[in-house]
């Protein structure tokens, strides 16, 4: 291995602690790159700087620093993770720390002890990737880690000669596999406990695709974003793409730039919510969810039963916003039961709409003015609330208004500047100015953000909801209806709602050329590669402690508990035990059966008398056979035992045919070996 990363005439001059100490380094530098992402900048270059350095005094056998060189270091590096965390506890300054201190150490590379060091501070320095991703990915980085640091821990622990890495790899690749089971075993039975990366100080810290409020301006860079959010599985015939709203917050706050979640959305209702009205058949259908930092559940709008989950609780809001009992930091599946056709809400108009009418003072004055044309237009007089949203609608599809990721920056008033200026925007414009001009029209609307559509893998069935699939619709509330789904991107851009004109991330140059000879090459090698992950993320992942108990049904228990896992994982390690006790000792008394052979054959000769070595070769034994009586008497009696010890020399060091060995081995039986009683 350390061929690849050195010229081979470099590699073979090394003497052997070099050669080890770069294979250490750069085994390190493997383990550390997937962090450089998420670590400052400083901690990044001082890694790097120092295991150049380091690698700089190896290829020259140089002297390492003195410990007042170290001591600067550590304090310098304290310091400015101080600086950067304004702590030097939690998930992220730990991680700074050990990073920073995993690269100190190999300047302190001097015997086997400091070796040993950095060998298990490089195998927890492994393990906080899985802090920030758990992908497949990872998982397969991480494992090229792994036998990287148990092939230099093999290594350090044949001191003698130079050995080549290939056989020390050889030798970590095979204590993996046999490790592999009980690894297998810890996995399925082990108590499923809370992820260190689940602890609150850190639930809120990382990205989210959608956010409790919105800024116009702000969703754009969402569509840019082509990870992953979740994926569906339904059962049975899924809905049409068109009907695909998963439901998040719902924003009825303006204060003429941004929509906020207002006072109220966060009071709990029981269910079925009042009012709710569900047509048509239900879907049934499963969520994978990927970890966003907040409690929201993303359900086919509308939900009106509880999600099942299996570690989490949920909770409805009077929106009919689903909400975990905690942020959702790790990957959760739950099932659901939506309808797509729905009204709900109050079917007269109360005071609880109030807050849904209003807007601020002095903000989008035309839009105001445009309301109140539409109320002067004899046609819409004395129209109802469905005739002036057509209206609006069809204002959107003739009016010259475009869908576009790059709107510009809006200025103060952005539904002015939307409906009589720029005429373009994302979908967040659209619904801001839609809801704007309906409460300048006396309706009570408000938005409504989430998810809309997804596309379907063909391999194994699973719709994928991507960040690029992030939307805002909006609500509008009609006498007699309650509150009605109006989408007016729909207006602007029917294809965006639909799947002709889904939003695509900018493929990269190698996508590009890839593209340009087989045009559904990187499509095809993009879903096979989501449908692996899908399956990582379902069984391995989401293997919860509801799957635990599950397996212990399938297994012929009735009421299975954690108590009974643990007495289960119990009873298997002490059969594990057993069987590696057993395996032990069937493998010492197969250990080198020419050895075992020899050894009988000295033991023979110590019978008959013989003052036999205890390292002595087959050849020795051969010549000590003039020392006994019998050969005296006639050497022709222990020539078959002369020549069979020479031939158990020929079988170990010379080319004997296939299965000489088995024939000497039956030999041993039948040959004149000498006894004490033998005559003088």
């Amino acid at each position: 291995m350390l061929s690849r990363l050195l010229p081979n005439r470099l590699a073979g001059q090394l003497p052997r602690d070099g050669r080890d100490t770069l294979f250490l380094l750069a085994v390190i530098g493997w383990i550390l790159l997937p962090q450089f992402a998420r670590l400052p900048l400083w901690c990044s270059l001082l890694a790097c700087g120092v295991l150049a350095w380091r690698a700089w005094l190896a290829l020259g056998a140089r002297a390492l620093p003195s410990r007042w060189w170290l001591l600067a270091l550590l304090a310098v590096t304290l310091g400015l993770t101080l600086m950067s965390h304004r702590t030097l506890l939690g998930r992220d300054a730990g991680v700074t720390l050990l990073v920073s201190l995993l690269a100190l150490k190999t300047l302190e590379l001097r015997a086997r002890r400091d070796a040993f060091v950095v060998f298990f501070l490089g195998f927890f320095t492994m393990l906080t990737n899985f802090f920030f991703s758990q992908s497949l990915l990872t998982a397969a980085a991480m494992l090229v880690g792994l036998l990287g640091l148990l092939t230099a821990l093999v290594n350090a622990h044949m001191p003698v000669g130079r050995p080549p890495l290939a056989e020390s790899a050889r030798h970590a690749a095979r204590m993996a596999l046999v490790g592999a089971p009980v690894m297998l075993l810890l996995f399925l039975l082990f108590p499923r406990l809370a992820p260190l990366w689940g602890i609150p100080s850190d639930a809120m810290s990382g990205r989210s695709g959608l956010s409790s409020n919105m800024e116009v301006g702000n969703m754009a860079s969402l569509a840019l974003d082509d990870s992953i959010a979740m994926r569906i599985r339904f059962d049975g015939r899924p809905p049409l793409q068109g009907e695909l709203y998963f439901r998040g917050p719902v924003l009825s706050d303006f204060d003429g730039r941004q929509w906020r979640q207002g006072r109220g959305d966060f009071s709990f209702g029981t269910l079925p919510q009042r009012n709710l009205q569900l047509n048509g058949t239900p879907t049934r259908y499963e969520v994978t969810l990927e970890p966003h930092n907040r409690p929201w559940l993303l359900l086919l709008d509308v939900a009106s039963r509880r999600p099942e989950l299996a570690e989490l609780s949920a909770l409805q809001t009077q929106d009919l916003q689903w909400l975990a009992n905690r942020p959702i930091t790790d990957l959760v599946r739950y099932r659901a039961q939506s309808h797509t056709d729905f009204r709900y809400g109050p079917l007269r108009r109360t005071a609880e709409l109030q807050p849904d009418l209003q807007l601020p003072t002095g903000s989008n004055p035309r839009t105001l003015a445009l309301a109140a044309e539409l109320r002067r237009d004899p046609r819409y007089a004395q129209a109802g609330s469905a005739a002036l949203v057509a209206a609006v609608l069809q204002r959107l599809r003739d009016g010259g208004y475009t869908y576009t990721l790059e709107p510009g920056l809006y200025g103060e008033h952005t539904a002015d500047e939307f409906w009589f200026d720029r005429k373009q925007g994302f979908c967040e414009h659209i619904a801001s100015a839609f809801v704007v001009l309906m409460r300048a029209l006396d309706i009570p609307a408000r938005i409504v953000t989430g998810y809309q559509g997804g596309e379907m893998n063909a391999l194994d069935g699973y719709w994928t909801v991507r960040q690029s699939d992030a939307h805002a619709w909006t609500e509008v509330w009609y006498e007699g209806q309650g509150w009605v789904r109006v989408d007016p991107t729909g207006a602007v851009a029917p294809g965006r709602i639909g799947s002709l004109q889904r939003l695509r991330v900018p493929p990269g140059a190698f996508a590009t050329a890839v593209g340009n000879v087989n045009p559904n090459l990187v499509a095809q090698l993009r879903a096979a590669w989501e449908a692996v992950n899908n399956r990582w993320n379902q069984w391995v992942l989401n293997y919860t402690q509801s799957r635990q108990l599950d397996l212990l049904r399938a297994l012929g228990f009735d009421a299975p508990d954690w108590q009974d896992l643990g007495m289960l994982l119990i009873a298997l390690v002490v059969l594990a035990s057993l069987g590696g006790a057993g395996w032990t000792l069937w493998e010492r008394r197969q250990h080198d059966p020419w050895l075992r052979l020899l050894h009988k054959a000295r033991e023979r000769l110590r019978a008959a008398g013989l003052a036999v070595p205890a390292q002595a070769a087959p050849r020795q034994l051969a010549q000590l056979l003039v020392q006994l009586p019998a050969f005296a008497a006639g050497p022709q009696q222990l020539a078959p035992l002369r020549d069979w010890l020479l031939r158990l020399e020929a079988q170990r060091y010379a080319r004997a045919p296939a299965g000489e060995l088995a024939v000497l081995q039956r030999e041993y039986r039948s040959l004149p070996w000498p006894t004490p009683t033998s005559p003088a």
